[in-house]
């Protein structure tokens, strides 16, 4: 007899998860990422061989300080969107995303200069999921607001040009 397949949840391309006992996070669901990321700091490794770190950073508005530890943890290499590679180490937190439970595996970054700090990618959302991405996500982190950079532009296209685009010549 075939087990029976929960309904796929529909998503949209940004969403508020509860991770680690901290809610309403955002994250950014990404289907073009294969694992999902989370921010980390204090990022270390005990005397008995635990990884330890804490989520987010201090002065951000989720940090708790509360230092997580697990034994269950491994590295992995990781290839950026631009092609650059590091090497982060990998961790299953439980994690709450549109009611339902479940433990995803995460790499711990530094997402400081990232517009959410979760990312949400395939592994995570794989046989769960249904992304729509005409589903408006939260909003959270506001870029640099396009009006201002075009503002720049108009008043000196040189300049602009130097600053934004010249640098990879």
């Amino acid at each position: 007899m075939q087990k029976k397949q929960k309904p796929l949840k529909i998503i949209g391309n940004s969403t508020r998860i509860s991770v680690a006992g901290i809610n309403d996070v955002p994250a950014k669901v990404d289907t073009g990422a294969t694992i999902s990321s989370i921010w980390a700091s204090n990022i270390c490794i005990t005397s008995n061989n635990e990884l330890e770190f804490t989520l987010f950073t201090p002065g951000h508005e989720l940090y708790t300080g509360e230092r997580l530890r697990t034994r269950e943890f491994k590295a992995r290499n990781i290839r950026n969107s631009t092609g650059q590679e590091s090497v982060r180490y990998l961790v299953k937190l439980p994690t709450v995303i549109n009611g339902r439970r479940i433990r995803i595996s995460y790499t711990l970054a530094n997402r400081g200069k990232n517009d959410f700090p979760v990312l949400i990618g395939r592994q995570a959302l794989k046989g769960k999921f249904l992304v729509d991405v005409s589903k408006l996500g939260v909003a959270y982190k506001a870029r640099k607001v396009n009006s201002t950079l075009n503002a720049e532009l108009s008043a000196d296209p040189q300049k602009f040009h130097q600053k934004y685009m010249a640098q990879g010549k």
